[in-house]
This record gives structure tokens, sequence and C-alpha cells, in this order.
């Protein structure tokens, strides 16, 4: 079961990172780190899916059996880095796939919002977003070593599990 991790952060650093980082290491995922991809605005010209870092992304998200969504909220929302990312996506790289949703907020707001927002996307692109989802409070980090605490780091196995378990389902029912 292949598995990729898209990171929705714009940072390089952050706490977005040390999740996403966390989840492929831990789970064998592949990382697509849109701090790192460099994507233009998404303006759907035929030129832009020329681009390596568009081929790049839709690679990664392609081949996945399942995939995690993780960002931090920003006012309210996804970030416009991950929005960015999605619109180079379309149901071809979606579709029937399961998806796990996380966000990892500043504290004290929730990261309800943005949880909301990207299974409103992915209803868009026939996506299969799992029931359990998570939200990362600031208190669930050991910044000193780059990583989750033990509590957090247990919940994000649940998620994990559940993905995992939805991913083998949906390609049982794929192989007919």
């Amino acid at each position: 079961m292949k598995l990729t991790v898209l990171s929705g952060g714009p940072r390089k650093t952050g706490r977005t990172r040390i999740a996403a980082k966390h989840i492929a290491d831990k789970y064998g995922a592949e990382l697509a780190d849109l701090s790192e991809l460099e994507l233009p605005v998404f303006a759907g010209e035929p030129s832009q899916y020329e681009l390596e870092s568009v081929k790049t992304l839709q690679e990664k998200v392609k081949d996945a059996d399942g995939i995690v969504l993780i960002s931090p909220e920003y006012h309210g929302g996804m970030t416009g880095a991950l929005k960015n990312a999605l619109d180079f996506l379309n149901s071809d790289y979606f579709a029937q796939k399961s998806v796990a949703l996380l966000t990892v907020a500043g504290g004290g707001k929730g990261g309800i919002n943005t949880l909301n927002q990207l299974r409103v996307v992915m209803r868009a692109l026939y996506a299969n977003a799992i029931p359990k989802q998570l939200v990362l409070d600031p208190h669930c980090f050991d910044a000193e070593n780059d990583d989750l605490f033990e509590e957090p780091a247990a919940l994000v196995k649940e998620l994990m599990n559940e993905l995992q378990a939805y991913t083998k389902m949906t390609n049982e029912l794929r192989k007919g």
C-alpha cells in the first residue's frame, strides 16, 4: 500500500512540517512538501502542467493508494499553498482514494475550519475523506526533538490505522 503525505505548510520549518515528516517516516509514506515544490499560482494554462514541480506533485499523488492532507490553519482555513496545489490536481488523482485530514492549529481556535474546507474539496474531487480527523495544537509537539510527543503520536497512529483500513477496503473493491 503506497501512502503519500501532502504537506500544505508553505514554511520550510514549523509544526506542519514536523507532523508531516513524522507520518512519512513512521508509516513509510512518500512526502510531498509544498515548501519545497515551488508551484506557480494556478492559472489553468497548459504550459503550467509541463513544469517539473507540477509533474512531481501529480506523480506523488497519482501513484498513492491513500493520501494524508495536512495543513496549518491560516486565518480560519487551509493554506493558499495547499489549495493552489489541489487546483493542479483533479478527480483523476483523488477519485475513490481514501484521504486522511489533519490540521496543525495555533492553539485556542481549533482548526475545525481547515478540516471542513478540506472535506468540501475532497468531495468535489470524488475522494473518500475518512471519518476520523485530527487537530494538533502547539502542546502536541516536542520542539527539541522535531517530533510529536507520545500521546499525539498515538492519535496520529489511530488516524493512520483508519486510513490504512479504508485504503485496503477501497483497493479490494477496485479489484472486484
